[in-house]
């Protein structure tokens, strides 16, 4: 049964960042302290300084020798089971797509472990905790942020492959559309001036483009009224039937016995013609293939050089990894820091935590309001965050073997707000930055209340 005092321990811990976010907020929105131009500044500084420091500081304390997997692989598999799912609706379903499963995915997987995740759980079971945490925010800075870039760039890399590749085909099949329409018009006009002294009709049937054969049915019959037969020239060419049926007059300039020599030349040359675009089109379609193979990986390169090199701008994938490579040599050779290194991270990675909340004060203030992207998409959001991924959790930690406080663990910090990061790369690429930001100012506001929710209904 959770205890009062164990709430106002949760409390304590919590409340300062709430009290340090609201001061931010009115300092913009009521108290005119800080411009907009000022706030960029404050949030620069926030990004490249105050929490890569944060990060590398708590990196460094860890012992990755000693990394409890089976929290580590619940972790990872609830993630997996979530982008799976996602990518299947998104492939087989008509109502899916890439975009909005990107974008759940960031909402129901990446949670601010770090800002709010370390402070609360710690409160919640224990300073022993601190390193779960720290390693969860590892995997989360090496793996799986590097996996949202690279979605990100697959879905910009797919939109200009479907673009090029739209605008070449529309291109061809007007330039085959009127090959063909101008050779069945040529047909027309033969058989027509043919038509004016004829005493006999032959009944030639041209078989589809898809045969390519001409079959030649020669019946001796009434000539009809030539006006008549100009109608059903018209029908035969501009018709969608299976067979185009071919009327045409003996006249007094053949020579052959059956039918018009000239009729059947021109015939003979629109069928070789038809034969030709066919062919072109065959061409055009093994190009393409061949184009969208060589295409592909060339865009599978280029996203790889491109997430390379947006990671190696990424302050915080340094933090990461100076921090990792310093806990693996400091543990495995018994290391410690130098006091002079050590205060010179501290000095700026202590204020990293109340300097992140304050950046999001201050986002919330420069928004005009804080639901963006209206009601019913914030209701959608909530559920993904605060319901939907902790149950995929849940049921994965149970699959691996979590049992007891570590299971607890595992589903409250599953319920933590939304992750600032994944709302940084969704405004950059313009995925959905409404639906984002509403879930990183809105849950903010509802996570504390959540979260002790969770705490006490998993504590009963």
């Amino acid at each position: 049964m959770i205890s009062i005092e164990d709430l106002y321990g949760v409390l304590c811990a919590v409340v300062p960042l709430y009290v340090t976010m609201f001061l931010a907020y009115a300092s913009v929105k009521w108290w005119n302290i800080f411009t907009p131009e000022q706030c960029s500044g404050i949030n620069r500084f926030v990004a490249y300084f105050a929490v890569p420091l944060l990060s590398m500081e708590f990196i460094s304390r860890i012992n990755p020798y000693k990394m409890d997997l089976l929290f580590m692989a619940a972790d990872g598999v609830s993630k997996v089971l979530i982008l799976v799912v996602l990518l299947c609706w998104a492939n087989f379903s008509r109502r899916g797509s890439l975009e909005w499963a990107i974008t759940l995915f960031s909402l129901s997987t990446l949670p601010n472990t770090l800002v709010m995740g370390i402070p609360l759980l710690k409160s919640m079971y224990g300073d022993d905790k601190e390193g779960l945490m720290i390693q969860v925010v590892v995997l989360q800075c090496i793996i799986w942020y590097t996996l949202l870039l690279f979605l990100f760039e697959y879905r910009e890399a797919r939109l200009a492959m479907l673009k090029n590749f739209k605008g070449s085909s529309s291109s061809s099949s007007f330039s085959n559309s009127e090959r063909s329409k101008g050779s069945f018009k040529g047909v027309g006009e033969v058989l027509g001036s043919c038509g004016s002294n004829a005493d006999e009709v032959v009944n030639v049937i041209v078989s589809t483009p898809t045969s390519q054969e001409i079959t030649e049915n020669v019946n001796t019959k009434v000539a009809p009224d030539p006006q008549q037969f100009r109608s059903m020239v018209a029908a035969a060419v501009d018709g969608d039937d299976k067979e185009v049926h071919l009327f045409i007059w003996r006249c007094v300039c053949c020579t052959s016995q059956g039918f018009c020599e000239q009729s059947v030349q021109v015939l003979r040359k629109e069928e070789s013609m038809k034969r030709g675009v066919e062919s072109e089109k065959t061409e055009g379609i093994e190009n393409n293939t061949a184009a969208i193979s060589s295409l592909s990986s060339v865009m599978l390169l280029q996203i790889l050089k491109t997430v390379w090199l947006k990671l190696v701008r990424n302050p915080n994938s340094y933090a990461s990894l100076i921090g990792l490579s310093w806990a693996l040599v400091s543990c495995r050779y018994g290391i410690m820091k130098p006091q002079i290194v050590d205060n010179s991270v501290t000095i700026l990675s202590k204020a990293g935590l109340g300097m992140a909340m304050f950046s999001l004060g201050l986002f919330m203030a420069l928004q005009p309001r804080i639901i963006a992207c209206g009601n019913r998409m914030a209701i959608y959001g909530m559920l993904a965050r605060f319901l939907a991924g902790p149950a995929v959790m849940a049921v994965a930690s149970i699959g691996v073997g979590l049992r007891g406080t570590m299971l607890k663990l595992s589903i409250v910090q599953a319920a933590l707000p939304q992750g600032i990061v994944p709302f940084v790369f969704a405004r950059e690429y313009g995925l959905h930055p409404d639906v984002l930001s509403t879930a990183v100012i809105f849950g903010m506001i509802v996570s504390l209340p959540i979260t002790i929710l969770y705490y006490i209904f998993l504590g009963l």
